[in-house]
């Protein structure tokens, strides 16, 4: 594919088919995503991608603890909730996801259904857990990689066909995260990226959230008119 048509095109997938995606495949992938900017090369990212039964463990903790009340466990920062013109553009896009959905405002079950799909990593056939190295931990530029690394992921994964959701729903309960992917502890759980073959039929695949024009957020300083 031509890089425009990755970044033009990649949309986030929350609906996938079954098919198994090819271990090779993923390692390609990343192959591609690594190459993503880091600060002074310290490349501080660590991939932990799960699949079959070990994924459907930590489906099931996740979703299990959660609707008992277990407290969110999330390790990375969560800041706080979102207010104003971000919290607009939150209630805006799951106003296009419901209504691709057909799911009312006032149809509670269809709505907790969908939480439920957060949680379970949208029933995608891969999850990828991104972590990074303890020792880093509070490092303003470590973050940044992190951030740079999973874009480059899901751009890579698309223009290879497949599809991504990021995610912190998934990973919610990190003593389960860690317990069935294996994750060492002198990692931090960052975020989680679900990945397949995006189906098609799945409405809200087909939303494509509006962004902000380069006029809005750009100021450009020092250039002639």
């Amino acid at each position: 594919m031509e890089f425009d048509d990755v970044i033009m095109g990649r949309r986030s997938i929350r609906g996938y088919k079954p098919d198994p995606v090819p271990r090779a495949l993923i390692e390609e992938v990343l192959a591609l995503a690594m190459r993503a900017p880091s600060s002074m090369n310290t490349q501080p990212w660590n991939f932990h991608i799960i699949t079959g039964e070990p994924l459907a463990r930590i489906r099931q903790g996740n979703t299990e603890r959660t609707l008992a009340g277990e407290p969110d466990s999330r390790e990375f920062r969560k800041g706080v909730p979102f207010a104003g013109v971000h919290r607009d553009r939150q209630v805006e896009v799951a106003k296009q996801l419901f209504g691709a959905m057909g799911i009312e405002r006032d149809d509670k079950a269809k709505r907790h259904d969908w939480v439920l799909r957060g949680f379970r990593q949208f029933d995608a056939p891969v999850c990828v857990i991104i972590t990074y190295d303890k020792v880093l931990d509070g490092s303003d530029d470590t973050p940044f990689d992190c951030g740079a690394v999973t874009t480059a992921l899901v751009n890579a994964a698309w223009s290879r066909g497949l599809g991504c959701v990021i995610n912190s729903q998934g990973i919610m309960q990190s003593p389960v995260v860690r317990e069935h992917a294996g994750i060492p502890d002198d990692q931090v759980i960052m975020k989680a990226v679900a990945l397949g073959w995006p189906d098609d039929s799945f409405p809200a695949n087909a939303v494509v959230p509006t962004r902000k024009s380069v006029a809005e957020a750009a100021t450009f300083v020092g250039f002639e008119d």
